[in-house]
């Protein structure tokens, strides 16, 4: 939509065509582009590299969290980022300027911003896709659609109702235009044999009124066609996580941890950065080994992990390139073929984009093309990994109706605090301490039922929060140890029938659709086709059942323990 275009102008970065940029003389400003350049040795040299004076600099570092002398090399993108910010307040700006400040940052850093800028005294022009970011820091909206600018003289809290019906009186107004259109045109035809000036100036009217038409369609904004394939459905049972723990060295990263993910959950990991949202997810997935604990995978997972390096996307490679890796002109979207340049018109790239190199897209344009990409492959499990990162706020709406009528399982690693209120229907938080706490529903239900959980250690020890499952260190030794109450001897037998079931049945699947894979297998032999079909939904059947039998012993297992 042009909107880092609009800040670089404002900046005096990029001339407009048209029309003045014009500032009362010796107004400072200070900007943080959507990808921040960081050089000098130390963050200090960085920070106070620009109007400001040493020590401001390093005051403002220390307030984002950072130490003044760390090495510029190695940071990572919240630290990119908080080093950035911190060099603008530093400067001490009469406008400061924000291209999608909260990427990269995690919720404790945003609520950080967020206060430093309800606080401060100069002027705020931002650029953001975070709507509870945007609902605490703004009482002006510019809204920049199609190739027009839209003023909301009050805050974002206001503007989807507005917006909504800005659209309705535009539709209208489009549908009472096309309707004289026709008006006129059947007019025109009737009187072609008048006087042969005043035809030629209705004429030169309604060719006009046909203009300002297709003037205002091509304003219209472009649907974004965004879609996944849930793939086959995986058993009832997702995962099963048991007393898990993980660290690395002498750090915990989360200690005890027992949750149960079903198939149909959607759910979010939030915590600080470099809390350990990332290991967690591998974790769960299998792909890194618990310290302590048990994993259990469910059966029939077909899962697609969409991660936050954004890795794959080489600068020099057209777009074309990137969603057809192996060559040729079609893409395998959902197992069906596609042309490359019908599937990149979904997602709103223009025919001429295909073979410009990847280094010409927006931020928000690349990170549209890595959804392309990972939703054309089924999944019934979904991993994303911050992927509102870059985001413009069309494609953040679209993606949560995406992911709201999504029949499979998610998992969500997010900061955007409004996102995960929309789709999760539970939230597990780390605080960086080895703590790990899992709450019914999404960000503000965590909130309301942990407060201070993210909060630095406190001085005292202080009880753990109510109404949620929290995960506490193991018991000490010369507490008195708790009765257990066992299962029946009927229940323990079963409980070890349906692990073994649980096994052994999708092995079963696996080979009769194997049998069945083979194209030919129909007209050779159709009773053979009928066997390996029933056995297959036999099996499939019998898995379910086994899978709803283990999830009530085991209910029934921890009710007794517990």
């Amino acid at each position: 939509a042009g909107k880092s275009t609009l800040m670089k102008v404002v900046m005096g970065l990029i001339e407009p065509d048209s029309g003045d940029r014009s500032f009362q003389s010796g107004t400072r400003f200070a900007y943080v582009p959507q990808e921040p350049v960081i050089t000098g040795e130390t963050l200090a040299d960085y920070a106070a590299s620009g109007e400001a004076e040493r020590w401001t600099a390093e005051s403002w570092l220390e307030t984002f969290g950072l130490n003044p002398n760390k090495s510029t090399q190695g940071l990572s993108g919240g630290e990119i980022r908080r080093a950035a910010l911190a060099k603008a307040f530093a400067e001490e700006p009469d406008l400061l300027l924000l291209d999608e400040p909260t990427n990269h940052l995690d919720i404790l850093a945003i609520e950080l911003l967020e206060n430093e800028l309800i606080q401060a005294r100069f002027a705020l022009l931002v650029v953001s896709h975070d709507r509870a970011f945007l609902n605490r820091v703004t009482d002006t909206v510019h809204w920049l659609e199609g190739r027009r600018v839209r003023t909301l003289n009050k805050g974002f809290v206001e503007f989807d109702d507005w917006a909504a019906k800005v659209m309705e009186e535009e539709a209208e107004s489009l549908r009472r235009l096309t309707k004289r259109i026709e008006a006129e045109t059947y007019t025109f035809y009737r009187s072609i044999t008048a006087q042969r000036t005043r035809n030629e100036g209705r004429a030169r009217a309604l060719q006009q009124m046909r203009l300002d038409r297709a003037e205002r369609v091509k304003d219209l904004p472009r649907e974004l066609n965004l879609g996944v394939d849930s793939g086959a459905v995986s058993g009832k049972l997702v995962a099963d996580i048991k007393g898990v723990s993980k660290a690395f060295g002498d750090r915990t990263i989360f200690r005890n941890l027992t949750t149960r993910i079903i198939r149909g959950d959607r759910l979010a990991i939030v915590g600080p950065n470099g809390a350990g949202k990332t290991t967690l997810v591998k974790v769960l997935l299998g792909e890194l080994a618990p310290d302590e604990g048990t994993v259990r995978m469910g059966a029939n997972l077909e899962p697609l992990y969409l991660d936050q390096s954004r890795e794959g996307l080489k600068s020099d490679m057209t777009l074309w390139d990137a969603l057809t890796p192996g060559g040729g002109d079609s893409i395998l979207v959902r197992g069906r073929s596609m042309h490359v340049a019908a599937y990149a018109k979904d997602f709103l790239f223009q025919e001429a984009q295909l073979k410009q190199p990847i280094s010409t897209l927006s931020g928000g344009e690349r990170n549209r093309l890595l959804l392309a990409r990972a939703l054309a492959q089924p999944a019934n499990l979904l991993i994303l990994d911050e992927p509102t990162n870059d985001l413009d706020m069309d494609t953040l709406e679209k993606l949560e109706e995406l992911l709201e009528s999504y029949d499979g399982t998610l998992i969500l690693v997010s900061h955007d605090r409004d996102f995960v209120d929309r789709l999760a229907t539970s939230t597990i938080a780390l605080n960086g301490r080895g703590d790990v706490v899992e709450t019914p529903g999404g960000w503000q239900d965590f909130l309301r039922q942990n407060p201070g959980f993210l909060a630095p250690p406190p001085t005292h020890a202080e009880a753990a929060p109510s109404g949620a499952r929290r995960v506490e260190k193991a018991e000490s030794s010369d507490r008195a140890p708790k009765k257990t109450v066992k299962l029946s001897y009927k229940d323990a037998r079963r409980l070890e029938e349906v692990e073994k079931l649980m096994e052994t049945l999708p092995v079963e699947i696996a080979r009769q659709d194997s049998i069945l894979a083979d194209p030919d297998l129909y007209s050779r032999d159709p009773a053979a086709f009928d066997r390996a079909m029933k056995a297959a939904e036999k099996a499939r059947a019998d898995l379910e059942a086994a899978e709803l039998d283990w999830l009530e012993l085991e209910e029934k297992k921890a009710a007794l323990a517990g």
